[in-house]
């Protein structure tokens, strides 16, 4: 017996209301998304290295943030 597949539905004014309920999470989502863009496919050796150094700077802040705690 063959199942019938059910039609995707856009709705946009559900995501005009995401969009202004989320509007924190949702630039959060876009500067991580341009970020790992660059790193995939723009970044330079200079551009890593420089990354590399503020990634472990943001790791320690992060952690001794989690150990005041």
């Amino acid at each position: 017996m063959e199942e019938k597949k059910r039609k995707a539905v856009y709705n946009r004014e559900a995501d005009k209301r995401w969009n202004e309920k989320n509007k924190e999470h949702r630039n959060y989502l876009s500067t991580r998304s341009t970020a790992r863009s660059f790193i995939k496919n723009r970044a330079k050796l200079e551009d890593l290295d420089e990354l590399e150094t503020l990634i472990q700077e943001k790791r320690k802040q992060l952690l001794e943030n989690i150990e005041d705690i």
